[in-house]
């Protein structure tokens, strides 16, 4: 079964926004490499001073091993997050009939 995480970070929203133009070919590389390490589904959302990542994993532990990347952590304070701990909620998927 798979599990639903979401991530909010804490930064500044109007850099990762034209980050998301900027680098468009690197988030889209990570997004590979993602697909490649057991993520399913991904899409950002912006709030006020943080961005949500919203994520289907094949597993919790797929996920942690990537998003604990050096590498990705580097990233994604070069856009504009890593302002403090982000929060991480992990919680297993379910089929439901309203699913879509």
């Amino acid at each position: 079964m798979s599990v639903l995480i979401t991530t909010k970070i804490q930064g500044d929203t109007a850099r990762f926004s034209q980050a998301l133009t900027d680098r468009a070919s690197e988030f889209a590389q990570i997004a590979g490499r993602a697909r490649s390490a057991g993520a399913i589904h991904h899409q950002f959302g912006i709030g006020d001073g943080y961005v949500m990542v919203v994520d289907e994993w094949q597993s919790a532990d797929d996920f942690q091993k990537f998003f604990t990347d050096p590498s990705l952590q580097a990233f994604i304070a070069s856009v504009g997050g890593a302002q403090g701990q982000p929060e991480v909620t992990v919680c297993a998927a379910v089929d439901s009939a309203d699913r879509f």
